[in-house]
């Protein structure tokens, strides 16, 4: 097959993995900056145009499309849905992902368990905000952030009004969600192909540090996840329509409780706490989908 990977970097290491595991496979593959294409709208051929030559001859594509491109790059995801092309990641779905709001409501509707979480128009009662979600301490996020950016943990009233009120200065849309203490700084991630959990870790946070991003210094081992983890991180993937996907999750009194749902997961951190081979699993959910066409 010809599969292309969009990426801006090809130096980061989930490009490499894919495309070592693909060429593995006998396959060609490309690097693709989806910020250099041309999407060609037409009747008869829709195509894109990429350095001089038409990308009508692609079979499948493994979208890395970073929040800050989610508009264009989603726009040459989808062209390439409408000439036929394979996705692992379906432009619409990257879209719902990429929209924490959005995406909360669709999960929260389909009875997935979660913090509580409260979004207002720039709410000049954040006392009663506060109050809504079980009061201090609290969390709060920028709808737009991702690797913990634009994460706050507000410890008291005082600390969070300010918080609050310096976002609504600034215009900048936040959610509040409610701090599940017993999380202890740490989260579970559970990569997701093809609608089953093929890899799970958990990240704990460093010390002094509540958000256990890996890109904030966290550290991540493999974990065992039990049957209502499990099925918390397929029904999500299913909810939004994402065959490969990474989903955040927290350990609670309650239960496992989503925290959000990642359409463009890394691997390096899944794959050297699990050492599984995570990007081979990618790569044989694409043969199978195209065996399954032919």
């Amino acid at each position: 097959m010809n599969i292309v990977i969009l990426s801006r970097n090809p130096e980061l290491y989930s490009t490499q993995r894919l495309v070592e595991e693909a060429e593995n496979r006998g396959h060609k593959v490309e690097i693709i900056d989806p910020l250099k294409c041309d999407i060609i709208i037409e009747r008869e051929k829709p195509t894109i145009y990429y350095k001089n030559r038409y990308l009508d001859y692609v079979d499948a594509i493994i979208p890395r499309i970073g929040a800050s491109i989610t508009f264009y790059g989603c726009a040459v995801v989808r062209q390439f849905e409408e000439m036929g092309v394979f996705t692992i990641a379906p432009s619409d779905a990257i879209t719902r992902s990429r929209d924490k709001l959005r995406s909360l409501q669709r999960l929260s509707k389909a009875g997935i368990g979660m913090p509580k979480t409260v979004f207002t128009n720039y709410s000049r009662d954040v006392e009663e905000v506060i109050e809504h979600v079980g009061g201090t301490p609290v969390i709060i996020k920028l709808l737009e952030g991702t690797q913990g950016l634009g994460v706050v943990l507000a410890e008291t009233k005082n600390a969070a009004e300010s918080v609050l009120e310096a976002f609504n200065g600034l215009q900048a849309r936040v959610i509040v969600q409610e701090y599940i203490k017993e999380a202890k700084g740490a989260d579970l991630r559970a990569l997701v192909v093809d609608g089953q959990v093929v890899g799970a870790m958990k990240r704990q946070g460093k010390e002094g540090e509540f958000r256990s991003n890996l890109h904030r210094g966290g550290s991540a081992t493999i974990f065992k996840l039990s049957e209502d983890e499990l099925k918390l991180a397929m029904n999500a993937a299913k909810v939004l329509k994402l065959p490969v996907c990474g989903v955040d999750m927290l350990q609670s009194e309650r239960g496992p409780l989503l925290l959000e749902v990642n359409s463009t997961p890394g691997l390096e951190g899944i794959e050297g706490a699990t050492q599984k081979n995570i990007a081979k699993a990618i790569i044989t959910f694409i043969e199978r989908n195209k065996k399954e066409k032919s």
